[in-house]
Formats: C-alpha cells, sequence, structure tokens
C-alpha cells in the first residue's frame, strides 16, 4: 500500500459536481493498493496515521497527531499512486491492484480509521472525483510498506 497525506485547512471531494465529502484543519489521505498487499496491512497504516504526529504543538514544533488535535480526515483512493512512468510516455498500472480487491482494502481502512477517529469523510470508489484542498504548511508524506 501506498499513502500519501497532506495536513490540510480544507478539503473536498465531488463527483458529478456534488460534494461527497468534506473536512475542515485534518488530514487528506490518498490510497493505493498494490497488486501483492493483504487486508491485513491496513491496520498498520491506520495506526501509523492516526498517530502521527504532523501538527504544530504550543511551540510550534511537529508534536501532535490527528487524534491529539481534534483533526478530521478525509480517505480518497487512488489506484494511479502505483502509476509506473519510468518506460515512455504514458504510465502502466501493473503493480496496481485489481479493483475488486483494491475496493476491499479501501472499505476495511475506512473502517478502521472510522473506528479510531470516530468520523472519516471519504471520496466514492473507482469514481472520477475532483479533489479540492489548501495544504497546510506545505505537509505533505508517502507512507509505503
Amino acid at each position: 500500500m501506498r499513502v500519501v497525506v497532506q495536513r490540510v485547512k480544507e478539503a473536498s471531494v465531488a463527483v458529478s459536481g456534488e460534494i461527497v465529502g468534506r473536512i475542515g484543519p485534518g488530514l487528506l489521505v490518498f490510497l493505493g493498493v498494490k497488486k501483492n498487499d493483504t487486508l491485513e496491512m491496513t491496520q498498520w497504516f491506520v495506526n501509523k496515521l492516526t498517530d502521527l504526529r504532523i501538527f504544530a504543538d504550543g511551540q510550534g514544533k511537529m508534536n501532535l497527531s490527528v487524534r491529539d488535535v481534534g483533526g478530521a480526515v478525509l480517505v480518497v483512493s487512488q489506484f494511479t499512486l502505483y502509476g509506473n512512468c519510468i518506460n515512455g510516455r504514458r504510465p502502466d498500472f501493473i503493480q496496481a491492484a485489481a479493483p475488486a480487491f483494491a475496493e476491499q482494502c479501501y472499505e476495511q481502512f475506512v473502517a478502521q480509521v472510522r473506528q479510531a477517529m470516530g468520523a472519516v469523510q471519504t471520496g466514492r470508489f473507482g469514481a472520477k472525483m475532483e479533489v479540492v484542498l489548501v495544504n497546510d504548511g506545505p505537509v505533505t508524506l508517502v507512507i509505503e510498506r
């Protein structure tokens, strides 16, 4: 799995012009699933995400997690995180998981974030989405295992 985490002041995702997920301050998370991933891997990523200390404390140091600050989480599936651009001009997606399995991983990841955080906003798996965000920092991290 590959997770791209962006600390945001706000973010939203729309499908066909309709907002399906919106958050204020918190984390925008793009989740990509690789073909050799397993469902058991999702919990490690959820723990890492919810405990990652990337919010400022009283001294301005990145010392607090999204849980510590009461931030929100917006999760968006994104198979293109496994796009390979090494050869040619068009990326291939050979390493991306099959849609049915990727959706299972995505749904499990969202359920586990919801369990850890109490609430989570999402995009719509497999849909063409428009994501709008105001990056805070900017702080953008890639978590991979």
